[in-house]
């Protein structure tokens, strides 16, 4: 069950001991201002309908640690201490007073935490904080004194910009080579019969499970791996592995039952076999549904085509881009065209706004036939050049070309600023749900770190034109 909190205090009635003084001007102070902590609130309780058991954590306190997690990268223990200890921290999460006899919350409640809040969640709460974002506004927008900005409102009542761009961000698993997944999934299996086993029973079914390790050591302590060396090694463990499932399937024929859990990894076990032995046979290198981590057999690998980095392992995400405002658009563990994205980005854009954008700036992959015809029917302007050879008559206006290459870097600064500061560069979460809930939660701390410098920056205007009237004393 959930039981409403009493809502946002003043730093002035947060009870601080003898000798504490929190400042207004604290970055986590401001920070909590611009949350909408009572609107978020109604939400997350629709997510409890049992009207009896223990009562939850409240949303501000289960929020605040999931932000201050991916603010920092900090582990599940590490964020409990750190609110314990940190006054600022303690009035962001809602605290009525500092108070660091005990942790907020088990560690391993952050597991639940994630849950809870699902990327559909999360969208509804990042929605709710841009839109309070720019309702608190005061200064309007600027407006381009260029006669050719696309920003204007068009013939068909469009404007605005969208960039869009996708990118993906890996899980934290080891790379994937054929032998030592299959060594780890023999190893799997091998823990699985030992559970199935009763000495009662008899003798345990021989699973030359030394013979199997010492076969994998001599193949990795090689230094040069030849394909001969690499296709017997495979060969091998597939014939242990084989083996170990035949035992298994032996055992639970008798009326031995496994957990949900061991069951889930012994299905995955099986596919990662028949994955393994379909490429030993056909002498292939690819198969549909690849799996590369027995423990996130979720997780797919993903062309980027990037230098250094041709694949990656981890979930593929679209994010857009408006007046600075990101969102979380597409995001899957299965490898797909984010150009047949491009018409549901601009549907949404049209349900925020009322109206298209004027113009889309994206990679030359989103510039196909079907884009390119529904963008000219709707009145939005591509980016790019035009499919096909360029026409002998045609004179192509390079400075638009130009503007809308340097506007669109923008996306890939919010990338790159998502993975290096707010955790979406490596994922460590190991369920599906979580490790989409961090990918989520990177794209609300974008806008909340939006949020906060655009205040720093209001703050040195306002000090630039009312300076502080103080008489300064000169020591001679």
């Amino acid at each position: 069950m959930y039981r409403y909190s009493n809502g946002q205090i003043s730093l002035a009635d947060f009870k601080q001991p003898a000798g504490m003084n929190l400042k207004e001007s604290n970055r986590w102070v401001k920070k909590a201002q611009t949350i909408p902590w009572l609107e978020i609130e109604k939400r997350y309780a629709a997510l409890f309908t049992n009207r009896k058991g223990n009562v939850a954590k409240p949303l501000r306190l289960a929020l605040g640690a999931c932000i201050i997690q991916a603010e920092y990268g900090y582990s599940d223990a590490e964020t409990a201490l750190q609110i314990q200890e940190n006054p600022y921290l303690q009035y962001f999460c809602g605290y009525s007073g500092y108070d660091d006899e005990k942790p907020p919350f088990d560690p391993s409640l952050m597991v639940y935490f994630r849950k809870r809040l699902t990327p559909e969640v999360l969208g509804e709460i990042n929605e709710m904080i841009v839109r309070g974002a720019k309702e608190r506004q005061e200064k309007e927008m600027e407006s381009k004194d260029d006669d050719d900005s696309d920003d204007h409102p068009g013939a068909c009542g469009n404007s605005g910009t969208m960039i869009v761009d996708a990118t993906c961000a890996p899980s934290n698993i080891r790379y994937p080579q054929d032998v030592s997944l299959l060594n780890e999934a023999r190893e799997n299996a091998e823990k699985l019969l030992d559970v199935l086993h009763d000495p009662a029973d008899g003798k345990k079914p021989r699973t030359y499970r030394e013979r199997a390790r010492k076969d994998y050591l001599k193949y990795t302590r090689c230094r040069k791996h030849t394909a001969k060396m690499t296709r017997k090694a495979i060969g091998k463990q597939l014939g242990y592995l084989r083996r170990d499932l035949d035992a298994i399937d032996g055992k639970l024929s008798l009326g031995k039952a496994l957990t949900t859990r061991q069951t889930e990894r012994l299905d995955t076990i099986r596919t990662v076999y028949e994955q393994q032995k379909y490429m030993y046979d056909n002498r292939t290198h690819s198969v549909p549904d690849r799996i590369v981590s027995v423990s996130q057999p979720f997780v797919r690998p993903i062309v980027r085509g990037k230098a250094g980095k041709p694949v990656e392992f981890g979930a593929k995400l679209d994010i857009s881009v408006v007046d600075g405002w990101t969102r979380l658009e597409c995001c899957s563990f299965d490898a797909y065209n984010e150009a047949g994205k491009l018409q549901e980005m601009a549907e949404r854009f049209r349900e925020r706004e009322g109206h298209y954008p004027s113009r889309i700036l994206a990679d030359k992959i989103y510039r196909n036939r079907e884009n390119l015809s529904y963008c000219k029917e709707h009145g939005i302007r591509l980016s790019g050049p035009a499919l096909g050879r360029p026409k002998k008559a045609e004179i192509r206006d390079k400075a638009q070309d130009y503007r809308d290459e340097c506007e669109r870097v923008e996306v890939e600064r919010r990338f790159s600023l998502a993975k290096r500061k707010c955790g979406m560069g490596l994922v460590t979460a190991k369920l599906r749900e979580t490790a989409a809930h961090v990918i989520a939660m990177s794209v609300l701390v974008l806008n909340l770190r939006k949020i906060q410098c655009a205040i720093l920056r209001l703050l040195t205007y306002l000090l630039a034109i009312f300076p502080p009237k103080e008489k300064w004393a000169i020591v001679q």
